[in-house]
């Protein structure tokens, strides 16, 4: 199947896997930071700031299965050095950049993005045995863990300091390093099965679904989002109806209908970052106003979930070596169900205590469940598949977010009208945040049914 190097993957692999897995996390949560700078700055106004936001994620979601398949035909370390040089070509740009040229510059990180996370995860499969790769992905998960709670941080003082350029350049930096260790110390090539030609079709009408289906959860409640969520359900129709008669699909159809580990799998991490994606932004928005945290100290206190996950994801991931995907999995759904029950009874008066607590619970749960999860999709192909795997699995990852999101935001702006945050709407954010740790607890409670039904790995 052309897998050369199969034996060379060891620290190299690791270290550069892990570094585009705290990358690519720490670039987008320290660029949200970098926001307020640039709009400042530049004359940006607040439609313009939000696609910066919006395009970056967009571009990750529709290209990931897309380059993951071409990664599985043409070599995952060539398509993940590729993606490496046009994340960090686009950052340095960015660090330099005029705000015409914002957007498609963040446009371009994106798909650099979609290029490094649909393939990194492969890479280390690929080259690690069977009774390993539980713990190497444990690593990994712990490094976007890294990301995420570096990112803000960072980012913020960064910033504050040197300017909202200065974040850019570190992207850049970092990706500079991913490819000289990637050139000059991982060796070999891991691919799948070649031939064939490119679903270029197929592509497009999957990226075609992924606008439609983001767009329409970024606009819930208007009348706009229900259309644009029912065009996204036709055009599935017509890009399952083409998977299914072409000779080389960009998605194997057959993963989800044929392998149930495989499908349920994805089916409980699209549930699991729908029901915690936006905690941080709830918490965010609990400690500043109605609790009357300054961002710094509020910064502290969510630190406590992220740490908590990085600290025990590669325990976690160790122990799916050994224990059933499904059980650990499971495990942790139910613990994360529990932390969202208990946010359900926060009020102005609940203790900051009892506030840790509970965000610890939630990374505890997460850890346990991420990195076994993550093991049984990727254990669950065949070698040709890896590629594919590891992008669809990201892509749940993605969709989950703008769920997630679009589940808080809607709560809050019916329960506010869309109004201003101010002394008189707290109870009534409260109340918004209480809904929205239900619905967030029901979809992981389902998550963890999900999870428990999936099969035996072994």
């Amino acid at each position: 199947m052309g897998n050369r190097g199969e034996e060379s993957g060891g620290k190299a692999v690791l270290l550069v896997v892990a570094l585009s897995s705290f990358l690519t996390p720490f670039a987008a949560s320290s660029f949200n930071l970098a926001l307020p700078s640039m709009g400042k700055e530049l004359m940006l106004d607040s439609a313009l700031l939000g696609w910066l936001a919006l395009s970056y994620l967009l571009a990750s979601a529709i290209f990931l299965v897309p380059f993951g398949k071409l990664a599985d035909m043409v070599g995952r370390k060539r398509v993940f050095l590729y993606g490496t040089l046009v994340f960090t070509a686009s950052s340095l740009l960015l660090a330099f950049s005029i705000s015409a040229l914002l957007l498609p510059l963040r446009t371009l990180q994106g798909v650099g993005s979609a290029m490094l996370f649909g393939t990194g995860p492969a890479i280390l499969v690929s080259s690690s045995p069977m009774g390993r790769r539980g713990r190497l992905l444990g690593l990994n998960v712990a490094s976007v863990y890294l990301g995420l709670s570096l990112g803000p941080f960072l980012g913020g003082a960064l910033t504050q300091r040197l300017g909202w350029r200065s974040t850019f350049l570190m992207n850049a930096v970092l990706g500079l390093v991913i490819i000289v260790f990637t050139t000059a110390r991982v060796r070999g090539e891991w691919r799948g099965a070649g031939g064939g030609r490119f679903d270029s079709f197929g592509s497009l009408l999957y990226g075609l679904i992924l606008i439609l289906l983001i767009y329409g959860l970024s606009s819930i409640p208007s009348a706009q989002s229900l259309l644009l969520l029912a065009c996204g359900g036709l055009l599935t129709l017509l890009f399952l109806n083409w998977e299914l008669r072409v000779k080389s699909p960009v998605l194997e159809v057959g993963m989800f209908t044929k392998n149930r580990v495989f499908a349920l799998s994805n089916l409980a991490a699209l549930l699991n970052y729908g029901a915690t994606s936006a905690v941080a932004f709830l918490m965010s928005l609990y400690l500043q106003y109605p609790r009357g945290f300054d961002p710094q100290t509020s910064g502290l206190i969510l630190l406590s979930q992220p740490v908590m996950q990085a600290t025990l994801s590669p325990l976690a991931g160790m122990l799916s070596d050994r224990v059933e995907a499904r059980i650990l999995a499971s495990a942790g759904m139910g613990i994360t169900t529990l932390g969202l029950l208990l946010l359900t009874l926060l009020d102005e008066a609940t203790p900051i205590e009892t506030v840790v607590l509970d965000l610890l619970i939630l990374g505890l749960g997460f850890a346990l469940f991420s990195s076994p999860n993550m093991n049984a999709v990727m254990s669950s192909v065949e070698k040709s598949f890896y590629g594919v795997a590891s992008a669809i699995l990201g892509t749940m990852r993605l969709i989950g977010q703008m769920l997630s999101m679009s589940i808080a935001t809607t709560a809050i702006a019916t329960s506010t009208g869309g109004g201003l945050i101010e002394p008189s709407t707290y109870p009534i954010l409260i109340q918004a945040m209480r809904s929205s740790f239900t619905i967030f607890s029901i979809l992981c409670l389902i998550g963890t049914l999900a999870s428990t039904v999936r099969g035996r790995m072994r």
